[in-house]
């Protein structure tokens, strides 16, 4: 029997979707949730409102979609951090690798997720959520990642995984401050190299 394959109906959509969205990611990162509007959102995804809406939802809907694309892209320095050897390479990769992300020459300073949280009393229930869980998926790797070092001999039995996660996720949020108020690189990573200081020994 022939294969009959039906073109799809309407007009074929006149932009790149990915990047639109990687656009308006950018803008939600520099400006934050409310610091911009609809139509400052379009105008920098070089689309209209209409195909804005039509593509990705209203404004809520491209945060979060904006978001999602942080996590695989310029945030995804945790799951490579994850890959290290010993829990203190974890540790030291995770940090350096928010220094990086935060300090980024063609991004703006600092993070998007600590943006979003800035503006948190101003978003939806689902964004707020989707904000919390991805700092919690986030937490939960590396305490699960520390967990595991402790059954391995590589961190001391007494270390508590669930507080060195929480230690290095709040770390990263405080980089990702300084970083917007102005940090250099530089001064980072020296605060990366304290911050390790006190991670346990084996």
């Amino acid at each position: 029997m022939e294969d009959v394959r039906k073109a799809p109906i309407g007009r074929p959509r006149g932009f790149d979707a990915d990047e639109a969205l990687e656009r308006a990611m950018v803008v939600f990162w520099k400006e934050g949730y409310d610091g911009v509007s609809l139509t400052e959102l379009a105008r920098a995804m070089g689309i209209t409102k209409t195909s804005l809406y039509a593509a990705y939802g209203n404004k809520e809907d491209l945060f979060r979609k904006a978001l999602e694309r942080y996590a695989e892209g310029p945030g995804s320095y945790t799951a490579r951090a994850l890959k290290e050897p010993t829990a203190r390479e974890v540790a030291a990769a995770y940090l350096t690798g928010s220094v990086r992300t935060s300090t980024r020459a063609d991004c703006p300073a600092g993070c998007l997720v600590v943006q979003g949280f800035m503006a948190s009393g101003h978003l939806g229930e689902a964004s707020r959520d989707a904000l919390l869980a991805r700092c919690a998926e986030d937490r939960a790797h590396l305490r699960e990642r520390f967990r595991r070092a402790v059954d391995e001999g590589d961190l001391r039995p007494d270390a508590d995984p669930e507080i060195l996660a929480r230690y290095l996720t709040t770390m990263a949020n405080g980089i990702a401050v300084q970083a917007a108020g102005g940090a250099d690189r530089d001064e980072l990573l020296r605060m990366v190299d304290a911050a390790l200081r006190t991670f346990p020994p084996v």
